[in-house]
C-alpha cells in the first residue's frame, strides 16, 4: 500500500519530478510506501516531509487509485493501491530529495504544462484543477 500527499499552499500546489521508476521523469506528487505498523496519514506525513523537506497537516482523502505498471510483455511490473491524501504546509523548508529530481510550486492554470502520470492527471480533473478532455 502507498500514499500520495497533494500538498497545497494558497494557490499554488507542489510537484515533484520522480527520478525511480514507475514514472521516472514525470511530475508527480510526494508519496511512497506505508511502512510495516504505520497508519497511512503517518505514512503521508512522513512521506512529505522525507521528499521535500515540508512538515505538512493532512486535510482530506482526495481518493483510492489502483496503480498497475506493465512491462513490454504486457506482464505487471507494479501494482499500488495508493490512497492520495490533499495536505497544507505547517513548516519547514523546501527541498527535493534524493527521489525527485526536482520539487516545484505550480499554479493551477500552470499544471497542464507539465508532464504528468496519467493518474495525477486523473486525481487533479477530479478536483477540478485540470482541464477536461474535449470530445
Amino acid at each position: 500500500m502507498g500514499v500520495g500527499v497533494l500538498i497545497r499552499e494558497g494557490d499554488r500546489y507542489l510537484l515533484v519530478r520522480r527520478a525511480a521508476e514507475p514514472d521516472a521523469g514525470l511530475w508527480s506528487i510526494p508519496g511512497g510506501l506505508v511502512e510495516v505498523g504505520e497508519g497511512v496519514k503517518e505514512a503521508a506525513v512522513r512521506e512529505a516531509r522525507e521528499e521535500t523537506g515540508l512538515e505538512v497537516e493532512i486535510l482530506d482523502l482526495l481518493g483510492v487509485v489502483d496503480k498497475i505498471v506493465r512491462d513490454e510483455g504486457g506482464r505487471i511490473r507494479f501494482h499500488f493501491v495508493i490512497l492520495d491524501y490533499l495536505a497544507e504546509v505547517r513548516g519547514g523548508r523546501l527541498r527535493a530529495s534524493s527521489d525527485a529530481l526536482e520539487a516545484r510550486w505550480v499554479r493551477r492554470e500552470e499544471l497542464p504544462q507539465y508532464r504528468m502520470s496519467p493518474t495525477l492527471v486523473e486525481l487533479l480533473r477530479r478536483m477540478g484543477l485540470y482541464p477536461k478532455c474535449e470530445s
